[in-house]
């Protein structure tokens, strides 16, 4: 099929590419003591993208039998779109297409999710709290890429995931574990730690206001992250003035032992990748080195517009199913120790983090199960908190790191401490 789509399209177009995904899943859903197995499901898709005077039209279709309606439906699109510098699609170089994210004992039978709701049920026994819901699921996708230049590659990959909440009084308590490999998944200590910030989550002390070193959890600073950080690195943000980091290159904007790198290749990560969404070998790309920026993130189509190098940072995601510009496994890097052993107050989880001013930086949030901590543990719960400040100032009070890491969506994290926060409680 991909062969005769790209013949058809050559007819048509300049130069073609197909893209064509594939899934398998099944899920398993947890309320209090019932488990409750979902249908298997199966879907398949294919985006078609032709350019043709340098104008460039997309479209998509989740029957792949319907394929000549998507090519028309592209072939409309492009007339309908500017034309813009174009350098050419790529064409086939010598990738890993090995599997780099496959675990071959997933599978979609139901006894798989099973196992995993009463793995999260028997970590939960740990503290006294009740279930309020939880999940496991698996998914097997396969990808592949082709274009008219005669790139043809092909990639299987897994993923398992387990969530769980827990209640107990009127705290809660909630964790999360992503992974493409059974061995590296823990649903036991995603149990644990839900029914923990549940049952010593109750009752807490005041937090007076000030300022104080703060701990995020793994789960906080990527949602920091995520919401100003990574769109700062994307090379069409830099370009049209909706990155603070334009024009910064070269400069310290992180502390001098903080890095942040991309790597496509570390197997800690759900995204390993030989290839990026458009067929681009992928490489490490260091956006912070000790501090200093040194790189932004770029697809062909902004990399040609701007006159920049490709860094095959093109990702699949949303409806469309388009090429965007987006990271792989990024990495958070710093100075490494024991971050709970002085004083700190520690926080699990953040809401409303996606209001953050993705341009400034601005944050204000709420503190999800936040905690004193000292001597190398959580200690005494915190009623309630907020926290403010800027993210691209967090950058620079990064003290220390955790030794261990957690893989959330695309980032790769460690637990952060720093220093010199405002956090709002009493008073």
């Amino acid at each position: 099929m991909i062969e005769d789509i790209l013949r058809a399209a050559k007819q048509v177009a300049d130069e073609a590419e197909v893209f064509y995904a594939h899934s398998e899943s099944i899920a398993a859903d947890l309320k209090r003591d019932s488990i409750a197995i979902g249908s298997k499901s199966k879907g398949s898709g294919i985006i078609i993208r032709i350019i043709k005077d340098g104008k460039i039209g997309v479209s998509c279709t989740d029957n792949p039998k319907t394929w000549k309606n998507c090519l028309e439906a592209a072939c409309a699109s492009a007339r309908f779109s500017d034309p813009l510098p174009w350098k050419g699609l790529p064409g086939p170089e010598e990738v890993n297409q090995k599997p780099l994210a496959l675990d071959k004992r997933i599978t979609t039978d139901p006894a798989l999710v099973i196992d995993l709701i009463n793995r999260l049920k028997t970590g939960a026994e740990a503290y006294t709290a009740d279930i309020t819901s939880g999940s496991a699921s698996v998914a097997i996708s396969e990808h592949t890429i082709a274009n008219s230049n005669g790139l043809f590659y092909s990639t299987t990959g897994t993923q398992v995931h387990v969530s769980l909440e827990m209640i107990a009084g009127q705290s809660t308590g909630y964790e999360s574990d992503t992974a493409w490999n059974l061995d590296i998944i823990d649903p036991e200590k995603t149990g644990k730690e839900a029914a923990f910030f549940a049952a010593r989550g109750q009752g807490g002390e005041e937090i007076e206001t000030g300022i104080y070193d703060v701990v995020l959890s793994p789960m906080a600073i990527s949602q920091l992250l995520d919401a100003a950080v990574i769109p700062a690195l994307s090379g069409r943000n830099v370009h049209t003035g909706r990155s603070v980091f334009a024009g910064k290159m070269g400069e310290h904007v992180a502390g001098d032992t903080i890095s942040l790198i991309d790597d496509p290749m570390d197997s800690r990560g759900v995204a390993n990748c030989a290839w990026d969404g458009e067929g681009m070998p992928v490489r490490k790309i260091p956006f912070i080195e000790n501090g200093i920026l040194r790189s932004f993130a770029y697809d062909l189509r902004t990399a040609y517009r701007y006159g920049e190098n490709p860094t095959a940072s093109a990702v699949r995601t949303g409806q469309s199913g388009a090429p965007a510009i987006g990271n792989h496994n990024l990495i958070l890097k710093g100075p490494e120790y024991d971050i709970l052993s002085d004083k700190s107050v520690y926080v699990h989880d953040l809401i409303g983090a996606h209001t953050a001013n993705p341009m400034s930086g601005d944050f204000s949030v709420e503190l999800s199960s936040p905690f004193f901590a000292y001597d190398g543990e959580l200690q005494e719960p915190i009623r309630t908190g907020m926290i403010s400040g800027n993210i691209f100032d967090i950058l620079h009070k990064i003290q220390g790191c955790s030794t261990d890491t957690r893989t959330l969506g695309s980032t790769i994290v460690p637990s952060v401490r720093l220093s010199g926060i405002s956090v709002i409680g009493r008073g």
